[in-house]
């Protein structure tokens, strides 16, 4: 932390530099398949938060040549016919992602979407197959949210190795894949909850606090350790605006950095998003169902005295 506060984790700059270069393959891959790949995003109802994220993914989409179809389902919308939908989309072979833009309404159960969506055209990782892809260790999709949370931090030189990480939240979306992210690099990881006993005892442990329990203001200054790095993945609407799951104006006070609700996470995921597309467009056109079992390449742990598996 400096003496004008603490480091603003900032996703802009990063997603330029992600979004620049899927930009230039996406129009490589136009010269040589004659189509470009196209993004579904299937939407239930008209919750605000996902109606501004949404709109950004679509913008992304059209800012680096590819095309972004918005399937958008009234609220009232049975179960049985969001099925239908993305069946219809797992059929097209023009539809090379789909991603189904949380919250679903509290009466369709988010298994219909999991257990419907074809794994190859699942770029946000939410399908068993992918899932376990990655708590395994090997190359799937990975839920672009929670891979952004961790991004944001390898991008920005945060050290993680060695760490202690707290995660605040245990969704399959971002709390448990942003977990076994951060595992993969070598933190020390708890995760809390809604039924964690005393969490401030357990943030303010923590060297790094990744936030996403969809809680505005859940975590304060008084809950953090002196000079912790803090990636804030909460996106609430209140009467002033969008704000994250992290109280700003106190943990700015404690914290060396932080990433700012909006402009930190967002950005990121959407360029991760675009990324994970074109990957799914040459694995179905080059006939190359892209689920070959090998682990990503990982630094490993500094030689030091033995650590328990």
């Amino acid at each position: 932390m400096t003496e004008s506060g603490p480091r603003l984790l900032l996703g802009a700059p990063i997603a330029t530099e992600m979004r620049a270069r899927v930009k230039v393959e996406m129009a490589a891959f136009r010269r040589r398949h004659g189509f470009v790949p196209t993004l579904a995003v299937v939407f239930v109802g008209r919750d605000a938060p996902s109606a501004v994220y949404l709109q950004q993914i679509l913008r992304s989409c059209r800012n680096a040549g590819a095309v972004g179809r918005l399937v958008h389902l009234p609220a009232g919308e049975t179960a049985a016919h969001l099925r239908r939908e993305i069946e219809l989309l797992n059929a097209d072979p023009l539809v090379s992602g789909i991603i189904v833009q949380m919250p679903l309404p509290k009466r369709i159960p988010l298994s219909v979407v999991i257990d419907a969506i074809d794994p190859a055209k699942d770029i946000d990782g939410l399908h068993p197959r992918n899932f376990g892809l990655l708590a395994l260790g090997y190359e799937g999709f990975l839920p672009a949210t929670a891979q952004a949370a961790v991004e944001i931090l390898k991008r920005s030189g945060i050290a993680l190795e060695g760490q202690h990480a707290v995660v605040v939240g245990r969704s399959n979306v971002v709390g448990k894949p942003a977990a076994l992210l951060l595992l993969r690099e070598h933190c020390t990881v708890t995760v809390c909850h809604s039924r964690t006993v005393d969490l401030g005892a357990h943030t303010r442990a923590a060297d790094i606090v990744v936030v996403a329990a969809g809680r505005p203001g859940l975590i304060t200054g008084t809950m953090l350790k002196p000079g912790a790095v803090v990636v804030d993945v909460g996106i609430n609407m209140v009467a002033e605006g969008i704000v994250g799951d992290v109280d700003l104006a106190s943990a700015s006070a404690v914290v060396s950095a932080i990433s700012p609700v909006p402009g930190g996470v967002g950005p990121i995921t959407n360029a991760i998003l675009l990324q994970h597309l074109l990957r799914a467009a040459r694995a179905q056109v080059e006939g190359t169902p892209d689920r070959r079992l090998r682990r990503p390449p990982t630094r490993p742990p500094a030689a030091s005295t033995p650590r328990p598996s």
